[in-house]
């Protein structure tokens, strides 16, 4: 049985992997890599979240995410201002607003590439097996 479940965890990574080279090289093309585009979705979604909270939403850590948003500051796609005591909150420019909408058509685009493999009926058993997993696992 381990056999099957290494190849399973393989297979996930795999298509990950996969996934995440091809929206790294299409994002190319609106001015903006996988890893800034994701931090902009992330505050896009938090406006005024924290570099702690933000780090969680993208999988980084606090450092990295730190130099992912001195990066987007330094091209006016994101703004830090003061919050309550020494927190630092994140909120997107309007040139922030634009790359991630440029970026969201072009991950439309490339994750419809993706998973066109499968039918919709099967893209979306997945969706809910994945959810469960994520779901079973909420406390990690």
């Amino acid at each position: 049985m381990h056999g099957e479940l290494q190849e399973l965890g393989r297979a996930v990574k795999q298509v990950q992997y996969r996934q995440h080279r091809a929206l790294d090289s299409a994002l190319q093309a609106v001015g903006t890599t996988l890893a800034q585009w994701d931090a902009l979705r992330a505050i896009s979604r938090t406006p005024g979240a924290s570099a702690r909270e933000l780090a969680a939403a993208t999988f980084q850590t606090e450092q990295s995410f730190g130099t992912l948003a001195g990066r987007l500051t330094a091209q006016d796609l994101v703004e830090r201002r003061p919050g309550h005591g020494r927190r630092i909150e994140h909120h997107l420019t309007p040139a922030g607003e634009q790359v991630l909408a440029a970026g969201h058509k072009v991950a439309d685009e490339v994750l419809a590439d993706c998973f066109s493999p499968l039918p919709e009926t099967e893209r979306a058993t997945l969706l809910a097996l994945l959810q469960r997993l994520t779901a079973s696992r909420a406390t990690d």
